[in-house]
């Protein structure tokens, strides 16, 4: 079968040529669609790739770049890549033996944080502050690598969200460890030795890793998704093909007929949730979607949408997530949502957005739900929940850090 690759870049940057490069030798077509970037910088760097070049002048958001990029694929295989993600080798041709199944919608790959990280792990017991459930451990003041601050950007089961002191005498921010569970510290660029301190001191020794971005999606009993995997060290626990919920937009391929039965992604979503949206629908068509890890891509999280603290980011995600919910899932659910979501205090825009887009939200359900082949509550009764936890436990001892991906 013939592929084509769909990369959308609105602040293309470092990451553009590589994530090019990685798919060129792999694809018969890769379109690069310039989503309105600054100067066209997209569409320069695309040209000089080598890539079919389609530039839009404004900004569609992820779903109408890609809709967009959907409407000129070729390929009888169409395959979607973040912009700032490099594609292991044999990602396409993987994905072809796992589409030979008529009953799969869309395959995705295991998916990979960009670099490495250094294990840290406190022999603290855990406790409970009054009226706070988290597993807590220690305060995190200060987390350096070579004398630079990375405390907003550790990660794993091992700690907290980033919080704010309301007096003077707190430090800016802090974190608190979930009592004797790893974290990862970033690590520069071929520099695993650099030295890392917490709270101005050498944390315990532990193994450099790298660490696993999304291993698949789950489905929470609230309606949340979340990547299978998150944080967790790559050194062979999700190396085995499975079924899930859904997939993550970064790396996702499906066949191009697929995308005619199912349709294109949610345009007015803008971004976020639209993958999610798009698997639920393929699974109410009765099409099931894969994890397989036999290849690997490499992503540079959050390096193009500003991540989870914009604002911006969390409004659209609040919303999508509430109206996929709507368009996809059981109507018990559905009710409970929406009543939950306008009865919530301030929450910066998110109800008035909601509102305004219910209608057609509902609309489209009914239109849909005409040739839905299975249920929205068979679907939630063997989704919601699964998959929602894995092992946490630290790098196992002996495993090598997970392979960087290259251009196959």
């Amino acid at each position: 079968m013939t592929s084509s690759v769909i990369v959308l870049s609105y602040r293309p940057g470092r990451w553009l040529e590589p994530c090019l490069a990685s798919v060129l030798i792999q694809a018969d077509e890769v379109l690069l669609v310039d989503n309105g970037s600054p100067n066209g910088e997209a569409l320069s760097i695309g040209r000089r790739a080598g890539a079919t070049v389609i530039r839009s002048a404004t900004n569609l958001g992820f779903t109408g770049g890609v809709n967009l990029g959907l409407r000129r694929a070729s390929g009888d295989l169409v395959a979607l890549l973040n912009d700032d993600a490099v594609a292991g080798a044999g990602w396409l041709a993987g994905a072809e033996r796992v589409l030979a199944d008529p009953g799969v919608a869309a395959v995705a790959p295991k998916v990979v944080l960009s670099g490495s990280y250094r294990e840290v792990a406190f022999a603290d017991p855990e406790w409970f502050s009054p009226g706070d459930a988290r597993p807590l451990g220690r305060r995190l003041d200060t987390v350096t690598v070579a004398g630079n601050e990375v405390l907003d950007r550790i990660v794993g089961a091992g700690v907290h969200r980033l919080e704010h002191g309301p007096q003077a005498d707190y430090p800016p921010s802090w974190r608190w460890t979930a009592g004797p569970r790893p974290f990862y510290v970033p690590l520069p660029d071929d520099e695993t030795s650099a030295e890392v301190l917490v709270n101005g001191e050498p944390p315990p020794a532990g193994p450099v890793c790298r660490l696993v971005d999304t291993a698949g999606v789950f489905l929470r009993m609230d309606g949340y998704a979340g990547d299978h995997g998150f944080a967790a060290p790559d050194d062979g626990r999700f190396d085995r093909p499975a079924e899930r919920f859904a997939l993550s937009g970064a790396a996702l391929v499906a066949r191009a007929e697929t995308f005619r039965r199912i349709g294109p992604l949610a345009d007015p979503f803008f971004a976020y949730y639209e993958d999610i949206d798009w698997c639920w629908r393929a699974r109410l068509a009765g099409l099931r979607v894969l994890y397989d890890p036999s290849a690997t891509v490499d992503h540079l999280h959050s390096a193009t949408s500003g991540g989870a603290t914009d604002p911006a980011v969390r409004v659209m995600a609040e919303r999508n997530r509430t109206l996929t919910l709507v368009r996809n899932g059981p109507r018990s659910e559905v009710v409970r949502a929406v009543r939950k979501r306008m009865a919530d205090g301030p929450d910066g825009g998110v109800r008035r957005a909601i509102v305004r887009m219910l209608p057609w939200a509902l609309g489209t359900r009914l239109r849909r739900s005409r040739s839905w082949a299975t249920s929205p509550q068979d679907v939630w009764n063997r989704w919601a929940g699964a998959d929602a936890s894995w092992d946490e436990s630290p790098h196992r001892s002996g495993a090598a850090p997970g392979r960087i991906p290259g251009p196959a």
